[in-house]
C-alpha cells in the first residue's frame, strides 16, 4: 500500500490558500520566504499547478506506475521461493526471508528519501533511486546464495521506497487542495495493485522460466516506466525557487536538526503517546501485514485444497485485484457524494473515518468467509470473492484513516504522524511473512485465518471509538491541533 503522505487531501486540511495580510512572511524549514514571493509564485510559469491538464494527467500515471513497479518487485518473488529453497537448500521459512527484507528496505528508504525530496527536489531523487533500484534488482536475479540475495532484495526496496513515498507529494504538488481528492485515491490504489499483481505475473514467469527471472521481469517492466522521468519537470516549489547556485541546496545545521526531529525522534514520540496515533497506526499496519499474509499463503491454500496448479495459484489473486479496484470506486464515491457537498460546512477530521467505519465491519467478515470457504468441497470460486470482499474492507479502512491522520494533526505534525505509520506499517509488513508459514503449516488454513478474523474484530472498534472521541483525544494532545 502507498504511503499516506505527508499532503492534505482537500482543502479543509490545508490553510495554503487562506488570504494572508501584506506584511506576513511564510517560514519554512529552508529560512523565510517574502509574500511577494507567493505573490510571484501564482503567476510563475513554473508552478505546477498551472500545467496543462494532459501534462497534469501524464505525471500522475508515471509516478503511480512507478509506485506500481516498486511494489510489484516487494511480491513477484513469492511464487518462486520453493525454487530458491531448492536452489540454496533452504527451509521454507528462510526462503521468504527476501520478501521480509525487501519491505524492511521499504521502510528505512522513506526516512532518507522524504528529507532529500524536499532539498533537492523531487526529479532529483526519481532520477537518483531508481536507476539504483534497478541495479540492486539486477544482483538478485544473478544471486547464487541466500545472503547475496537477501542483500540485493534489502537494498532493491531501500531504493524502490522512495517512488512510492514522494509519489503523492508529486501530486500534491500539481493539484490544488479542493482538486486533489480523486487523483491522490486513484494513486494510493496503484501501489497496492502491483503488490497483488506481482504473484499474478511471478506465478507464471516460475513456471515458464525460473526463479531469477521474476528479477529479470521487474527490470523489463522498469524501464519504460522509468525511462520516462528524465522528461518530466521539477514540481516542488522551493526547489523551483531557489536561487540556481549549488550553495544554496547544500543542508544547513538546522536542516539536518529537522531531519532528525521531524522524520526519527518525533513519529516515534507520538507512536508512543498520542492515543490517536498508536491505536490508527496499529490497525493500519494490520492492514498492511495482512495483504503480505496473503501473497504468501494465498498459493499454499489454493495448492493444498484444491490442487491448483502454479498459474492456477497465481490467478486467484484476481479476487484480491478486484477488491482493490473497488474500493478506489468506493472512496471516489464517497468523495464525490458526500464529502464534496458538506465541504463548505468545515467539517471535524472524524468525519474522515466514515470509510474506515464501514471497512472495519466487512473486514472480518471477509476473513471469516475466506476461513470456513477454503475447504475441497466448496467451489473455488466462493474463496475467492471472501478475498475480494476482504480486499476491498482493507483498503477502504487504510486510505481514510491515513486522512484522518493528516486532518487532525495538520501538514506540520501530520508528517510525523505519518512516520509512525511508516515505522510500524513496513515492520509488520517484513514481520507477517516470516510466521505465517508455520501457521498454515500447524494450525492449517481454517485456523490460521479464523485467528487474523479475530484480529480484525478485535480491531473494529477503532474507528467508531476515534469518531466518538477522537474531539476528546485531539483537544488533550501535546501537539498542535488543527480542528
Amino acid at each position: 500500500m502507498a504511503d499516506i503522505s505527508t499532503v492534505p487531501m482537500s482543502d479543509e486540511l490545508d490553510d495554503s490558500n487562506k488570504v494572508r495580510p501584506p506584511s506576513a512572511i511564510v517560514h519554512d524549514i529552508h529560512g523565510v520566504t517574502n509574500v511577494d514571493d507567493v505573490d510571484d509564485w501564482a503567476t510563475n510559469p513554473r508552478n505546477p499547478y498551472l500545467w496543462s491538464r494532459r501534462r497534469k494527467i501524464a505525471t500522475v500515471t508515471l509516478v503511480s506506475s512507478i509506485g506500481f513497479v516498486c511494489t510489484m518487485g516487494s511480491s513477484i518473488y513469492a511464487p518462486g521461493r520453493d525454487q530458491v529453497a531448492a536452489d540454496f537448500n533452504l527451509s521454507d521459512e528462510a526462503s521468504v526471508l527476501p520478501v521480509s527484507l525487501y519491505n524492511a528496505g521499504m521502510g528505512l528508504g522513506p526516512l532518507i528519501a522524504s528529507p532529500l525530496s524536499e532539498t533537492f527536489g523531487r526529479r532529483a531523487v526519481y532520477l537518483v533511486v531508481l536507476p539504483l533500484f534497478c541495479l540492486f534488482v539486477m544482483g538478485s536475479a544473478l544471486s547464487h546464495d541466500l545472503l547475496t540475495l537477501g542483500l540485493c532484495r534489502l537494498f532493491a526496496g531501500v531504493f524502490a521506497s522512495p517512488g512510492v513515498a514522494i509519489a503523492a507529494a508529486t501530486i500534491s504538488d500539481m493539484y490544488r487542495p479542493s482538486e486533489r481528492t480523486i487523483p491522490l485515491i486513484i494513486y494510493y490504489t496503484t501501489p497496492t495493485l502491483g503488490a497483488l499483481t506481482g504473484p499474478l505475473i511471478g506465478g507464471f514467469v516460475v513456471a515458464h522460466k525460473s526463479w531469477r527471472w521474476t528479477a529479470w521481469t521487474t527490470l523489463f517492466f522498469s524501464g519504460p516506466v522509468f525511462l520516462p522521468m528524465l522528461f518530466t519537470r521539477e514540481s516542488y516549489k522551493k526547489v523551483i525557487m531557489q536561487p540556481s547556485d549549488a550553495s544554496s541546496a547544500v543542508p544547513s545545521r538546522q536542516s539536518l536538526q529537522t531531519f532528525l526531529t521531524r522524520h526519527l525522534l518525533r513519529p516515534l514520540h507520538m507512536l508512543l503517546t498520542e492515543p490517536i496515533v498508536s491505536f490508527l497506526c496499529l490497525y493500519m499496519s494490520f492492514q498492511f501485514g495482512l495483504l503480505y499474509a496473503f501473497v504468501v499463503s494465498s498459493p499454499m491454500i489454493y495448492a493444498n485444497v484444491y490442487n491448483f496448479s502454479r498459474e492456477s495459484q497465481s490467478l486467484t489473486f484476481l479476487g484480491l485485484i478486484a477488491g482493490n479496484l473497488l474500493a478506489c470506486l468506493f472512496l471516489i464515491l464517497l468523495e464525490i457524494f458526500y464529502y464534496r457537498p458538506r465541504r463548505q460546512q468545515h467539517p471535524q477530521p472524524e468525519s474522515r473515518l466514515h470509510g474506515a467505519m464501514v471497512g472495519s465491519v466487512l473486514l472480518p467478515i471477509g476473513l471469516l468467509l475466506f476461513a470456513t470457504l477454503s475447504r475441497s468441497s466448496v467451489h473455488p470460486i466462493l474463496p475467492i470473492i471472501a478475498q475480494t470482499l476482504t480486499m476491498l474492507a482493507s483498503l477502504s479502512i487504510y486510505i481514510p484513516s491515513g486522512t484522518y491522520l493528516m486532518a487532525s494533526y495538520g501538514a506540520a505534525w501530520g508528517a510525523s504522524a505519518s512516520g509512525a505509520n511508516s515505522l510500524l506499517r513496513y515492520a509488520l509488513a517484513a514481520c507477517f511473512p516470516l510466521f505465517t508459514d508455520r501457521m498454515l503449516n500447524n494450525l492449517g488454513p481454517l485456523r490460521a485465518e479464523m485467528i487474523w478474523a479475530g484480529m480484525a474484530l478485535l480491531m473494529a472498534g477503532i474507528p467508531w471509538a476515534l469518531k466518538r472521541w477522537g474531539p476528546a483525544l485531539r483537544a488533550r494532545s501535546q501537539y498542535v491541533v488543527d480542528d
